[in-house]
């Protein structure tokens, strides 16, 4: 079996353009390839896309390599443009085009800052420090981070619905990506939390999809910030929420996505759970149905095909699984000040079942 090939983070791309870029307005020119400190210790080195030296500014480029994750900022062009700054000033960041601001409250970045997280803010800053070191620099600089149609790609991330808008974000705790770890999608749901917390909402809704979503804002009138895009992840929404409680939480999804936590799974994700018709087969049979059904329910291709059998013969087999998903949830948010309810809907956006 290949192993899969580990990538880098837009904090690390923005590290080696940064760097890369001071380098030659100290010294007239590019290292090229650019090796950075990442802090765990690993020193990738990172070819150079574009590169430009002003009497004023050093300008590069690094293109993100994102390794065999499926990241939607792979093959993004990542620059820097680093100018002298005033005495005393240490370093000083700017969005340029393509790098969000932030907007509402509850980030770990002020409202109003340019949108590159703390860690790859301070990975810059060593590097920053250790150029002026080698090479008789004061250090006071501003740096200016851009992504090549930044504010295109950030459509397809949960930026806009954050209060991050024009761009991007530049993240990275580690500076690694590791193929589907899916953290930058977790670290944005807890990142989603906190902006509802800090927006003083009572309510939010962890949903599979968007249409489960559309159920979610429907039934309870739910303003966007307050929606959760959980995908597969409803274990990183509960036990964020467990320590970060919100008075209420709604977790809306597809009936073969909310069988799987009624099975007790924290990842819907169709390669690491199934769905049990056993289980199908067991409420089937709690809720009175034939012997038939149960076995017809048990030979179902699908959780679907399964509510079908049940609303034929009108059992309410999306409460049974509703009823499941609830327990599952109640048991990850133990004794957390969290009201928690289960909405249960077909393909069509239908709710089929609630607890």
């Amino acid at each position: 079996m290949s192993t899969l090939r580990y990538g880098w983070t837009t904090g690390a791309c923005a590290t080696a353009a940064t760097t890369a870029a001071y380098t030659a307005l100290l010294t007239g020119e590019f290292p090229d390839p650019v090796e950075i400190l990442l802090p765990k210790g690993q020193r990738p080195a990172f070819a150079l896309a574009r590169e430009r030296l002003r009497p004023d500014s050093g300008y590069a480029t690094v293109v993100k390599d994102a390794g065999d994750d499926p990241d939607v900022t792979h093959g993004a062009s990542i620059s820097a443009t680093v100018w002298h700054g005033t005495p005393g000033s240490g370093v000083v960041f700017r969005a340029g085009p393509g790098v969000g601001t932030v907007t509402k409250p509850g980030l770990p970045l002020a409202v109003g800052e340019p949108a590159i997280n703390p860690v790859p803010r301070q990975m810059m800053r060593e590097h920053v420090a250790r150029v002026a070191a080698a090479h008789g620099g004061s250090g006071d600089v501003i740096v200016e981070i851009s992504v090549d149609n930044g504010a295109e790609i950030a459509k397809h991330t949960w930026n806009p619905r954050l209060g991050i808008l024009g761009g991007l974000s530049i993240l990275g705790t580690t500076g690694i990506v590791v193929p589907y770890s899916c953290s930058a999608w977790i670290d944005s749901i807890r990142r989603g939390v906190d902006v509802a917390r800090a927006a003083g909402y009572q309510h939010v809704a962890g949903c599979t999809g968007s249409t489960s979503e559309k159920a979610a804002a429907e039934l309870y009138g739910l303003p966007e910030d307050a929606l959760l895009d959980m995908g597969d992840f409803a274990g990183a929404v509960l036990k964020y929420i467990t320590r970060h409680p919100v008075p209420r939480l709604t977790i809306a999804g597809g009936i073969g996505k909310m069988s799987k936590l009624a099975d007790g799974h924290l990842d819907l994700h169709s390669g690491r759970s199934q769905v049990n018709h056993d289980l199908l087969a067991d409420f089937t049979a709690r809720a009175g149905g034939s012997a038939d059904l149960v076995s017809a329910v048990r030979g179902s291709n699908t959780a679907l095909g399964a509510l079908h059998l049940c609303q034929e013969a009108g059992l309410p087999l999306g409460d049974l699984i509703a009823v499941g998903a609830l327990a599952t949830c109640r048991n990850v948010l133990a004794e957390a000040p969290v009201a928690v309810d289960i909405v249960v809907i077909d393909r069509a956006g239908v709710i089929v079942g609630r607890a």
